[in-house]
């Protein structure tokens, strides 16, 4: 008999306080706190942490960033300032994030399949690499937020995989919130009491509303 961790929440399953071995769960088992699926369990103490991917070469010659990169950087800035009561640097970011978004083409039509291709480069790249820079600078600001971050790019991961295999019905007859501090994505008839990632209070979650004619 082990404990089975959720790698995402925390939640631990114990083998032998259940009765019932982690094995026999089908695929479509989530977890009872996250919703995350089952492949987001790990044994205790069976998950060997992975190599760091080498940090990025950092050349002279920056890259120029897409308007549409900026839009984000100046809104997430903005979001960021208003988290710490700065309301007019907030408002400076939003009208620079506005000025961005209108200057950027219209982005093309990408699929699930190019957005879950997007999820994972991000976990198994993305973030390991800013961990380790951030390792490697003793940031631990930074090492935070990849802990918050990776989290929440994990319970996207499980969600995308949950609709490619089940589709519309995923979805039908429940809702989607968000959490307004550290985007948590939880699927559900209510928001969860606390955030299984950064533990505000379920009214800092935002319903979705889905399109219209959806």
């Amino acid at each position: 008999m082990s404990k089975w961790i959720c790698q995402i929440c925390g939640y631990v399953y114990d083998e032998e306080k259940e009765g019932v071995p982690f094995s026999l769960f089908p695929d479509s088992w989530v977890c009872p706190l996250c919703g995350a699926d089952k492949a987001s369990f790990s044994p205790e103490g069976g998950a060997e942490e992975k190599p760091q991917a080498p940090m990025p070469v950092i050349h002279e010659d920056l890259e120029e960033l897409s308007p549409g990169v900026l839009a984000a950087v100046c809104s997430n800035l903005a979001r960021g300032c208003e988290k710490q009561y700065q309301a007019e640097e907030a408002a400076l970011y939003r009208q620079l994030a506005d000025f961005f978004t209108a200057a950027a083409p219209a982005a093309p039509q990408n699929t699930l399949e190019d957005l879950s291709s997007l999820v994972s480069q991000d976990l198994s790249q993305g973030y390991p690499t800013l961990h380790s820079a951030a390792k490697a600078e003793a940031d631990r600001g930074t090492q935070r937020i990849c802990v918050w971050g990776e989290k929440v790019t994990r319970i996207a991961d499980s969600l995308l995989k949950r609709y490619q295999k089940e589709g519309e019905a995923f979805l039908q007859g429940t809702r989607i919130w968000v959490c307004s501090v550290c985007g948590f994505i939880y699927v559900g008839d209510s928001a969860p009491e606390l955030c299984p990632v950064c533990k505000v209070p379920a009214w800092k979650f935002d319903v979705v509303e889905g399109r219209k004619g959806k």
